[in-house]
């Protein structure tokens, strides 16, 4: 059973910086395709940053230079680093685990909150 946990979420002051972590349970950790979403109050779920088995990253527009996705296959576990951190990146923050043959899995979500 494919199990993902997120932590290292919580309250924080505009500017400063937290660390996303998600470990898997139940996969084959190293051939998955690793993201991180977030979904504010009243939004859709967007994609945030994503990292390939083989170590491609994708970032979404607004987090580019500020966030970064990494991998550590040998702890099952993939990181989002969220550097200057502002009001609008108050979300959710889910882990998603896509298997080579395109089968999703979610985490239950961490929460993000940016305020002074």
């Amino acid at each position: 059973q494919v199990q993902l946990v997120e932590s290292g979420g919580g309250l924080v002051q505009p500017g400063r910086s937290l660390r996303l972590s998600c470990v898997a349970s139940g996969i084959s950790f190293p051939v998955y395709t690793m993201a991180w979403y977030h979904q504010a109050p009243g939004k859709q779920r967007e994609l945030v940053a994503a990292v390939t088995s083989g170590g491609t990253t994708t970032y979404r527009v607004p987090v580019k230079g500020r966030f970064t996705i990494s991998r550590d296959n040998a702890k099952n576990t993939v990181y989002l680093q969220m550097n200057n951190l502002q009001p609008e990146d108050t979300a959710v923050y889910f882990c998603k685990a896509t298997a080579p043959w395109g089968m999703d899995s979610w985490g239950k979500g961490t929460l993000v909150t940016v305020s002074s």
